[in-house]
């Protein structure tokens, strides 16, 4: 492994572990950039609660390393806790179900109003 794709690895790992919900996606939560990115958004957005996001077309480094780490190939990827929970099939299901919003609640607090 080369100097490079370790530190990647070391900052993909630091960002996990800094944010409780963090949707890797791309494009930005105000101009996804696929369709699947837009979808997984508009479910979180629509729990109403705080989540972080890297921009992967803007690191293709991040873009090409994390599919090793999470051993899942698409983006874009939702991981809360440390932990993947999926891709935007994957979110959209549990946020039917109403698993995602007691996920997400869990873990990310309420924003001050």
């Amino acid at each position: 492994m080369t100097e490079q794709a370790r530190d990647t690895e070391a900052l993909i790992r630091d960002q996990i572990a800094k944010h409780a919900v963090l949707l890797y996606m791309k494009g930005t939560p105000q101009f996804p950039q696929c369709g699947f990115s837009a979808r997984a958004v508009e479910a979180l957005s629509q729990i109403g609660r705080p989540f972080a996001y890297v921009n992967i077309l803007e690191n293709q480094d991040i873009r090409a390393t994390l599919p090793q780490i999470a051993n899942w190939p698409t983006f874009p990827q939702l991981w809360i806790n440390g932990e993947l929970i999926g891709g935007s099939d994957i979110m959209l299901e549990m946020f039917q179900k109403g698993e995602l919003k007691t996920l997400v609640e869990q873990y990310s607090p309420a924003s001050e109003a």
